[in-house]
């Protein structure tokens, strides 16, 4: 079984800001792509950011400058560390990564229970 466990969200003041973690565990062969997703009320799901198992990142146009995502591949954990946040960034926070469980196994899609990020004064 994996599980990808988020924390870190909570109340914050626009101009704040706000540090996810997201730890795998389970049985884990490799992690390849990890990241951030956010669904706000009434809207879609949508990537927020995302990071290789090399360390290269994607962003979301609405995101960049302000959030960077980072991981440490030994402890299988992945980071968004979110500055400058704004009423508009409120939503929940899911990870979601792709892992093999075995060699012999192929990738397989995971999502996390996600975490609320309230933006707010």
């Amino acid at each position: 079984q994996v599980q990808l466990v988020e924390s870190g969200g909570g109340l914050v003041q626009p101009g704040g800001s706000l540090r996810l973690s997201c730890a795998a565990s389970g049985t884990i062969f490799s992690i390849n792509a990890m990241g951030w997703y956010r669904q706000a009320p009434g809207k879609q799901r949508e990537l927020v950011a995302s990071i290789t198992s090399g360390g290269s990142t994607n962003y979301a146009d609405s995101v960049k400058g302000r959030f960077t995502i980072s991981r440490d591949n030994a402890k299988n954990t992945v980071y968004l560390q979110m500055n400058s946040l704004k009423p508009e960034d409120t939503a929940v926070y899911y990870c979601n990564a792709d892992i093999r469980r075995a060699s012999y196994r192929p990738f397989y899609n995971y999502w996390g229970q996600g975490t609320q990020v309230i933006v707010s004064s």
